[in-house]
């Protein structure tokens, strides 16, 4: 009998499937390692700006160290989003979108400095949106 407790309008009994509960906790897991990679980025940004080579015709003329510090923090705030996905708390899933909205503009501008990186991790983002989108609420039936 399809209740609409079933269909996710309300509680329900039912497990989450085990492959939408992986998508989460991957999302979780990209978003830290995303998060990490771009404290790592940052850091280097601050202490050798002459380490990143920029092309002589890109629109944005961004100083080196200014993008240091705020792939620094973005990326310490990126990590622990992920960290509080494992919760599978909403605010948790809300932040995650934020900050991975956030983290694609950022990289999208991060792009003269390292292209492929910068793909890669807008790729992995869209990624981590999509998963906590949409089977977000798996992982907070799954812990409640």
């Amino acid at each position: 009998m399809a209740t609409s407790e079933a269909r996710g309008y309300g509680v329900s009994d039912a497990r989450p499937s085990g492959w939408a509960v992986g998508f989460v906790v991957f999302a979780a897991v990209m978003m830290m390692l995303a998060g990490g990679f771009q404290t790592i980025a940052g850091i280097a940004a601050i202490f050798e700006d002459e380490f990143f080579v920029v092309g002589p015709n890109y629109v944005y003329d961004l100083d080196v160290t200014a993008w240091g510090w705020i792939h620094l923090i973005a990326g310490i705030i990126v990590a622990l989003a992920g960290l509080a996905l494992f919760q599978g708390a909403v605010w948790a899933r809300t932040v995650a979108v934020i900050l991975a909205c956030v983290s694609i503009l950022a990289s999208f501008l991060w792009m003269p400095f390292y292209p492929v990186w910068s793909i890669a991790v807008i790729v992995f983002d869209v990624f981590v949106i999509w998963a906590v989108t949409a089977h977000g609420r798996d992982v907070t039936n799954l812990n409640g």
